[in-house]
């Protein structure tokens, strides 16, 4: 890459780890190589202050309504602890996370004992078991094992292997919903991976009756010359939306000087692109049987796509949202995304974007999700550092409050 970082615009990205339950329990926080973590901790005089702002605005989430932090688990360099040049954090805010290299054991255990010494808890990251790790498992919180080459079979004995050492097991690089049961049943406490972006696939299955709505409304707003009392029509099926749309009307955000009471008339004050956001994303969010961590997804991914999009100065940059958004709905339907494509009613612009990643659309969904997923690698030499970074950082706080709005 031929990119240079400057202080501030640290590149950062995070994954959610899970519990058994599919809800958040922490975030991996990975940065990119060329950024230097003490600079990024500290990009001022006041180290601790600086790391609680990144860690803020990394792990804060509207968790249920709630919004909470959970901690960070931070990859460190075994180098940084042995130099003695790692920033001090928050210890109850980290999980710091070391790599166990063949052949330094020694050194790692070194390591391990000063970050135990230090007060932080300790991920210990491992290709698979063998008896000469067994210094460094006795001082280790968490394993985290690279699971995406495993059968069934393996993961149980990986299990069994390290049961006597009482650690914690984080199943890392989960690739499927079916993989992620395999783990839970094998003994695995923590899951990560790309599980969550893809669907249950059942073949064959298409839209269920309970999603028409969902269905409808998407139609009704995608049209650019629909009328206020149309989509209130549609909006008024479902009471929860309806509710959750006016409350969030109603809420000190917009300032209104006299209370909306009906959908048409909050359309005809906020105007069409506004309602259109809100209905798409409480429509989106409004799937019970999904995890919470899936709905914040799209909405980072839909507001990023629109950010960026202004940033570029491109008209309409509400079909940008939409694009990121819609561009995960076949995971919230449990349906392939080719089907999905053929039973949702999406302009022919957004639907190329999300299938093939045609025009600015599509350029800009695809970089917007390279980013978000800490590919870097797969962005242009000359994408714009500033604007990707304050998008996708503001696009992280954008989603807490929005959930939060809805919850209200």
């Amino acid at each position: 890459m031929s990119y240079e970082l400057d202080p501030g615009q640290a590149l950062i990205a995070r994954h959610p780890i899970f519990d058994s339950q599919q809800r958040v329990i922490a975030y991996e926080l990975n940065y990119h190589r060329d950024t230097n973590l003490g600079d990024m901790m500290a990009m001022d005089p006041d180290a601790s202050s600086s790391s609680e702002v990144i860690l803020s605005t990394y792990t804060s989430i509207s968790d249920q309504g709630e919004v909470k932090r959970v901690p960070a688990f931070l990859p460190v360099p075994l180098e940084m602890i042995n130099s003695g040049t790692m920033p001090k954090l928050p210890a109850k805010q980290v999980v710091l996370m070391i790599s166990a290299p063949a052949g330094r054991h020694t050194e790692c255990a070194s390591a391990l004992q000063q970050i135990l010494k230090d007060g932080y808890r300790v991920t210990l990251e491992i290709g698979t078991y063998t008896p000469d790790l067994e210094p460094l498992l006795k001082l280790a919180n968490i394993v985290k094992l690279d699971v995406s080459l495993m059968q069934e079979a393996e993961l149980k004995t990986r299990v069994r292997e390290l049961q006597p050492h009482k650690v914690t097991l984080l199943a890392s690089n989960i690739q499927s919903i079916e993989q992620l049961e395999h783990c839970i049943d094998a003994g695995f406490k923590l899951f990560e991976g790309s599980f969550l972006s893809r669907p249950k696939v059942i073949k064959g299955r298409r839209v269920s009756a309970n999603q028409v709505t969902l269905m409808q409304l998407i139609q009704e707003l995608q049209k650019p010359n629909t009328k206020p009392e149309a989509l209130e029509e549609l909006i008024i099926r479902d009471p929860v939306l309806t509710y959750k749309l006016l409350r969030i009307v109603n809420s000190a955000a917009y300032s209104l000087v006299r209370k909306v009471e009906s959908i048409a008339e909050a359309v005809v004050l906020l105007g069409m692109d506004q309602v259109r956001k809100w209905a798409t994303l409480i429509a989106m969010t409004n799937q019970d049987n999904k995890p919470e961590e899936l709905s914040r997804a799209l909405l980072i991914r839909g507001r990023m796509c629109e950010l960026i999009a202004e940033g570029e100065k491109r008209p309409n940059a509400g079909s940008y949202f939409m694009t990121g958004m819609m561009s995960g709905l076949h995971v919230m339907l449990d349906i392939d995304q080719q089907t999905m494509l053929e039973q949702v009613p999406l302009g022919d612009d957004i639907k190329a974007a999300i299938a093939n990643h045609e025009g600015d659309m599509g350029r800009i969904l695809e970089q917007a999700t390279a980013y978000e997923s800490g590919d870097w690698e797969k962005l242009p030499a000359d994408f714009n550092v500033t604007l990707f970074e304050s998008a996708y950082r503001n696009s992280l706080h954008w989603a807490k409050e929005s959930m939060q709005a809805m919850y209200e």
